[in-house]
């Protein structure tokens, strides 16, 4: 199991790559398209769940802890140290630090305009 220091790192780094993926100017570019495709046929559940999944910090937030911890986890070799459902816990921690990240996030930003 990953230790709360690492936990912390990951928390951090979900969080930083969530606002990556759904707020940040840089990949505007790439929203506009995935946007535009789905403008293009609305009644597709498809392309509706798409858009979801990139514009929710929640939604994206979850793949993306998922991914950081699974390259983390494949990277120092610890995946096969723990058995499935261990990440599948840490899985949650990861997300669960970096949605509170978010959530504060939000929060501050309500109280400073």
């Amino acid at each position: 199991m990953i230790d709360l220091t690492h936990l912390a790192l990951l928390g951090l780094a979900g969080y930083r790559g969530t606002q990556l993926a759904v707020h940040d100017t840089i990949l505007d570019p790439a929203r506009d398209r995935v946007i535009a495709w789905h403008e293009r046929r609305l009644t597709s559940a498809v392309r509706s769940a798409v858009v979801t999944l990139i514009s929710c910090v929640y939604c994206m937030g979850w793949w993306v802890s998922g991914a950081l911890l699974a390259t983390y986890l494949l990277v120092t070799g610890t995946f096969d140290q723990a058995p499935l459902l261990i990440h599948g816990v840490e899985w949650l921690a990861v997300a669960g630090a970096a949605v509170l990240l978010n959530r504060l996030d939000d929060a501050l930003s309500q109280v400073h305009g």
